[in-house]
């Protein structure tokens, strides 16, 4: 199977991966987290919005579903291709270090700032399902037992990661289960490219995010993750709760708790969390080249953001460029080209739930005030478990000291606001640049304030 048509374009890894690639080419990215079908008509997206709900959650569901591949085929997805087809996306060149591994907008952000590649562990393969109870994730474990065992068995050096989620991603697993897999091994075509493009004495960066999530072993290297990173704990997606039972009744749902399988442990987190069994392949490889090794390791995808946005902040002023305006982006909603190029911060939000909105607010608390916030924000269509509202939105843009607004944002349609993936891009776009470029900053400059930087929750130290 192609690598294109296994990966899905929705995704956050693959959304980080493109749009970094497109910055490295010097290209910005339209039409964001959408799949090429949906990109090809985005011209026509607020069109969607003025649609009734039950028509938009169609149009949504069956966006997705047309990107998801059918469980006979589970088989055929080869996961070496894929890492071949993430490098060959990349410009050709020497590159002064490379980052692998957790996915994060900060990370893609952090690359594009020092102009590096970053190889994703973790990319989505979305599965086919008739139609399921988003409820019932037991079902969801029993539908697609034998497309997890022939994926498996086609990929000994990765790790699946069957992540049910019917808060946040209640929409999609309708039609479709979330294969998400790890490298435990280092690919060939990763490996090639290091070889090629790191230059003598570079540096590889593991980025670690070390968020973990109770699963329930399933076979050899599969693992069931019920619930995801968000604002409802693993506990509620276990036990329900009065916040599970009252998203229940909303939703129109027959239960009042979902019946899970039990956990039996805990595994790296199956969208965010970096699996250490690939330490082993990296350090036998710097060591044989002679390169170096660090770590760049975090508790959430969202802890670097703030630490990145003051790396921005520290550059742009070394370089007179005024680092008075932030762009806040959101999960898919994300472009990596235009900061650098329009003279705004960057800071990137996890996912539109009130955690992340506390993330991003704290950080404004405790930072130099900004004069203008510029907001996008990701619609995923369900008012899901501790999502946070327009209200809540217009709290963080408060902060500015003279201009707050969102970014290609229709706040009358928040959470459903589909067309708002074109629209950030553009409205980003359509901001005015700074008087000066900065450009991309040498990666020794980068490493240094890396490693001096003074932030609990983030460290960066040598593994070799």
């Amino acid at each position: 199977m192609r690598p294109k048509r296994a990966v899905a374009s929705f995704d956050s890894a693959s959304t980080f991966h493109r749009v970094l690639a497109q910055h490295l080419h010097g290209k910005n990215s339209p039409a964001l987290g959408l799949g090429p079908a949906a990109r090809a008509v985005s011209h026509l997206l607020p069109v969607v919005n003025r649609m009734p709900r039950s028509v938009r959650e169609s149009l949504y569901v069956w966006s997705g579903w047309s990107e998801a591949i059918q469980p006979r085929r589970a088989g055929t997805v080869d996961t070496d291709a894929i890492a071949e087809w993430a490098c060959s996306q990349y410009p050709r060149g020497r590159y002064p270090a490379v980052l692998i591994g957790s996915s994060s907008g900060a990370v893609a952000h952090l690359a594009a700032l020092a102009g590096i590649p970053w190889l994703p562990q973790t990319f989505l393969v979305p599965v086919r399902h008739h139609r399921l109870d988003p409820d019932d994730p037991r079902a969801a474990v029993a539908e697609l037992a034998d497309a997890r065992g022939a994926f498996t068995d086609a990929n000994p050096g990765a790790a699946l990661h069957h992540m049910h989620d019917a808060n946040q991603d209640r929409l999609m697993i309708r039609r479709m289960g979330y294969f998400r897999y790890k490298y435990r091994q280092l690919p060939d075509a990763y490996r090639v490219f290091l070889r090629e493009h790191l230059a003598p004495g570079g540096t590889v960066v593991v980025v670690d995010c070390t968020e973990r999530w109770p699963t329930t072993t399933l076979g050899p290297r599969q693992v069931f993750q019920h619930g995801a990173v968000g604002d409802a704990t693993p506990e509620e997606y276990a036990k329900g709760g009065q916040r599970v039972a009252a998203f229940l009744d909303e939703q129109g749902a027959r239960r009042r708790a979902w019946d899970a399988p039990l956990a039996d442990g805990d595994s790296p987190e199956a969208e965010w969390g970096f699996d250490p069994a690939l330490l082993p392949d990296l350090e036998d490889l710097c060591g044989a080249e002679g390169w170096r090794l660090d770590r760049l390791a975090f508790p959430r995808a969202d802890a670097l953001s703030g630490p990145v946005a003051e790396l921005y902040r520290s550059w742009f002023a070394e370089q007179g460029v005024p680092a008075n305006r932030l762009l806040g982006s959101s999960f898919a909603v994300i472009d990596v080209h235009i900061p650098l190029v329009n003279g705004l911060v960057p800071y990137w939000t996890l996912f539109g739930t009130c955690a992340a909105r506390d993330t991003l607010d704290r950080y404004l608390r405790d930072a130099e005030p900004y004069d203008e916030i510029h907001l996008g924000l990701f619609s995923h269509g369900t008012c899901s478990i501790g999502r946070a509202g327009i209200e809540d939105w217009d709290g963080v843009l408060a902060r500015a000291r003279r201009r707050g607004a969102y970014c290609g944002v229709d706040t009358r349609a928040y959470p459903q606001d589909f067309a708002s993936n074109g629209r950030f891009h553009r409205a980003a776009a359509a901001l005015p640049p700074a008087p000066a470029r900065a450009g991309a900053a040498p990666w020794d400059w980068v490493h240094d304030r890396l490693h001096s930087q003074d932030h609990a929750a983030v460290h960066y130290t040598s593994v070799r």
